[in-house]
């Protein structure tokens, strides 16, 4: 605590007198490199910040932990700016007290002098920080041996003394078993459900291991957050059958305490999902999981469309292997004459790609590149027509149109983000990629149709499992709540309207269920602690942050007032006989939340509804856990779940700890923060 002079104003203050006392205590403490000590006209001492000017108590009784507290809060840019100098003259300063000793200035200090204020060594805090900075940034133990590092370390703090790879070792192990107590508290607590994803990667050595990851919205800090972190990294002993996995994940589920609250598991990167999903959901179903597990299984979105586009493009294998085959020819044989009439057509350089096999990302840009040159490779084709690798007219026109169907596709991925998304993103886009896929099955080119036709089944196949979860958060979206899910099924079944209605009607239906459990799970609303403020007509007691095309973020308080008012409301209806509107009925019924125009995709979904929790209690909780289902994540390729070559040397259990901490260190605020 800062001990401020009263009156410092007012009162002048002189340079200390420079007068020899044998019994003045000289001032040894690297504060005053900050302060400058000064008498008062009084008599009475006291230091005066440097970089503010602040004048503070300097007595022999006062210290100077006051002075140091108050250079951590002076915000002033010369001191930030000192704090750095001081840092990187830690070693000239002690060079000089040993010159001034009889010492040698090189090497390290001794260790008489750990307890000088000056330089505020502490070596197991160093020594943390080190391992912290190794497990963080995936760094190998053996670098504290690397003669550079220990050099580099030498020169910034002599005093440190650098620790083996096993002590390294040994304190990363630390590190992840108190991080793991910390997460298992955190998961013990949260109020909400967890969702779970599983995905299998392998060593260089082909050892097998399952990642368990763990989605669910951080209530910390007083904002909402989609968190993800890995649970566990387990070797798993080959040959392992299904049954095994599935017993595997539920004892880690337990022993995280959170197999109680699973709202639902993606299974992506794991063969044999559906049986593993089916189990589990036999094992957990007496846990209460949402709609007696109605949706415990998901896809993510990008492996839908992956999967759509896989199984479906050998219907296009006879004209990929055209294109192929001409871009090969091009690059290998006509490749000067190409460049020839690129340059007389004045067409900008890009590369002819060439696909790899079974990737059709790849064939997309295959088939891009070749459209972009369309023109150049006509007129080759007319220079050399006698070569049956060119194509006709009639395949150039379905080369264009399969393009337009992959541009799509690849363009729809692209938008995945990789940082932890909300459930609601991309349920727009996937309606629309159904509209455009019914369209492009009755195309008049047959093998447009085929492929078409084929990726429309697949499609509907693999999205009728994760339609419910998007479309439930797409209604707690509060810019679309019905709207999207009314517009896109007419569109979808335009010939079928007595279909459209019915699949509205099923979601609807579905997610009213879906809140009444939540209400019975939950008390009323009205004796939710929860809910201060109750209100029918008005936006909300929060409608200050989130009102209709305004964009502004000034928040505003619940007082004890806005509870009386909510009883005050609801004893008035009560008596006379109206019915008390549930927060969905009250949702559904108010319009929907209009942003400013061009800054749709800014809308912060978990912020609005942390807002609007005290107004909608059960669907704030709904909401919590639905959008935290990772329907949105990008799922890795085999050759990004493959461990580098350092960790595939490891044992399990290390590789297990270095690959949680290093997760779980990444979003801790303090772990960062040393590194700053």
């Amino acid at each position: 605590m800062e001990v401020p002079i009263a009156g410092s104003v007012s009162n002048a203050v002189m340079p200390a007198p420079v007068v020899h006392n044998p019994r003045a205590r000289k001032l040894r403490s690297a504060v005053w490199q900050d302060f400058t000590k000064e008498r008062r006209a009084d008599g009475n001492c006291v230091a005066v910040c440097n970089h503010c000017k602040k004048q503070l108590t300097a007595t022999s009784r006062s210290g100077t932990t006051h002075l140091r507290n108050h250079l951590a809060i002076c915000t002033t840019t010369s001191t930030r700016r000192a704090g750095k100098r001081r840092k990187l003259v830690v070693r000239r300063i002690l060079q000089n007290k040993s010159s001034v000793d009889g010492r040698s200035g090189e090497g390290h200090a001794s260790g008489e002098d750990n307890d000088n204020e000056g330089t505020h060594f502490d070596q197991e805090l160093s020594r943390r920080d080190l391992v912290h900075m190794i497990v963080q940034h995936g760094y190998r133990f053996s670098i504290v041996d690397d003669v550079g590092f220990q050099k580099f370390v030498k020169n910034l703090q002599p005093q440190f003394r650098m620790v083996s790879c096993d002590t390294v070792r040994a304190d990363s192990m630390e590190i992840y078993a108190g991080e793991k107590l910390k997460l298992h508290d955190v998961l013990f607590k949260i109020p909400c459900r967890v969702s779970i994803s599983v995905d299998m990667w392998r060593s260089n050595t082909q050892m097998e291991y399952m990642c368990l990851t763990c989605h669910y919205i951080d209530h910390a800090n007083d904002e909402w957050k989609v968190r993800k972190k890995i649970l566990n990294f387990v070797h798993m002993e080959a040959p392992f059958t299904l049954d095994q996995m599935v017993n595997l994940i539920v004892e880690k589920l337990q022993s995280w305490g959170i197999d109680r609250k699973v709202a639902a598991v993606v299974l992506d990167n794991c063969n044999g999902g559906e049986i593993v999903a089916r189990e589990l959901l036999r094992v957990l179903q007496p846990r209460r999981l949402l709609l007696n597990g109605e949706l415990f299984q998901v896809r993510s979105c990008a492996h839908i469309l992956n999967l759509t586009v896989q199984e479906s493009w050998e219907h296009a294998s006879d004209i990929t292997n055209r294109v192929r085959k001409m871009i090969n020819y091009v690059k290998f044989e006509r490749f000067q004459k190409f460049q020839d009439i690129s340059k007389v057509l004045h067409m900008d350089q890009k590369l002819l790609v060439v696909d790899s096999t079974d990737n059709w990302p790849s064939t997309y840009l295959m088939f891009e590149s070749a459209c972009y040159y369309h023109d150049v490779l006509v007129r080759l084709t007319e220079q050399e027509g006698h070569y049956d690798v060119f194509l006709s007219a009639n395949d150039w026109a379905d080369v264009k149109a399969l393009t337009e169907i992959l541009d799509v596709v690849y363009h729809a991925m692209e938008k995945f983000p990789v940082e932890n998304p909300t459930a609601n993103l991309y349920f727009n886009e996937m309606c629309e990629i159904h509209v455009l896929l019914k369209t492009w099955s009755k195309s008049p080119s047959t093998v447009v149709a085929k492929v078409a036709d084929q990726m429309l089944s697949k499609f509907e196949g693999y999205w009728d499992l994760t339609r419910p979860v998007m479309a439930f958060a797409s209604i707690l979206d509060p810019r679309y709540k019905m709207k999207s899910l009314e517009y896109f099924f007419r569109l979808i079944y335009s010939d079928e309207q007595f279909t459209a209605k019915a699949m509205i009607d099923v979601i609807q239906n579905t997610f009213h269920n879906l809140y009444n459990d939540y209400k019975h799970q939950s008390s009323d609303s009205w004796k939710n602690p929860s809910v201060l403020c109750y209100s029918r007509n008005s936006s909300s007691c929060m409608g200050s942050m989130y009102s209709n095309g305004d964009d502004s973020k000034t928040f505003s308080r619940i007082t004890l007032s806005d509870a009386r008012r909510g009883l005050d409301q609801y004893i008035e209806e009560t008596s006379s006989g109206q019915s008390l509107k549930s927060d969905l009925e009250m949702y559904l019924e108010e319009a929907v939340y209009r942003q400013k125009e061009g800054n749709q995709d800014n809308f912060d979904i978990l912020g609005w509804w942390k807002s609007f929790a005290a107004k909608y209690p059960v669907l704030s909780q709904m909401a919590r856990d639905i959008l935290a289902i990772p329907v949105s994540i990008i799922p890795l390729d085999s050759e990004a779940r493959t461990l580098n070559e350092y960790l595939s040397t490891m044992d399990p259990s290390t590789v297990q700890g270095l690959v949680c901490a290093q997760d779980w260190l990444r979003e801790d605020p303090e772990g960062i923060a040393d590194f700053l």
